[in-house]
């Protein structure tokens, strides 16, 4: 296999998707994630409308959607923190999160995340202007100083 066909099959791989919620895909995840350990992911915590496009956050890593479109979280969280926890168990410092869809689950995932990490994580934002996603690091245990210039 010549280096051009390994840089195919890496990209063919790339705009692979996970669908943790679908079990042979989930198994196909797992596997994919143990025999890749410094791969990135980019866990998209719904799955999108069918009408956005999310294909350009496979620039920083594999596609892991976490629960079907229509997911909502209302009167029991339990059920969706067991999921949740789940899903997420094996997200590194060098994932990233897209957010989307409820609210609420993207507050839940975020929290069990950065219990998962110590407060380190990623996320990606829209600019609509620009039309792409910028990645946003975060370290929520990190001294620093604001744009003020106070110390906190």
């Amino acid at each position: 296999m010549t280096m051009f066909n390994v840089n195919i099959r890496k990209y063919e791989m790339r705009n692979k998707l996970f669908e943790l919620y679908r079990p042979k895909q989930l198994a196909e995840f797992l596997e994919f994630n143990k025999a890749n350990p410094d791969e990135s992911f980019v866990y998209v915590l719904q799955h999108p409308p069918r009408n956005i496009n999310i294909l350009t956050a496979s620039d920083y890593g594999y596609l892991v959607i976490c629960l079907p479109e229509n997911s909502q979280m209302l009167f029991s969280p339990q059920p969706f923190i067991h999921k949740m926890r789940k899903n997420l168990q094996d997200f590194k410092e060098t994932d990233y999160i897209l957010c989307s869809g409820d609210p609420a689950i993207i507050g839940l995932s975020t929290a069990i995340v950065s219990d998962i990490t110590q407060g380190r994580f990623n996320l990606l934002k829209w600019d609509r202007q620009e039309t792409r996603y910028y990645p946003l690091n975060f370290n929520l245990f990190e001294k620093g100083i604001d744009d003020d210039r106070n110390q906190f």
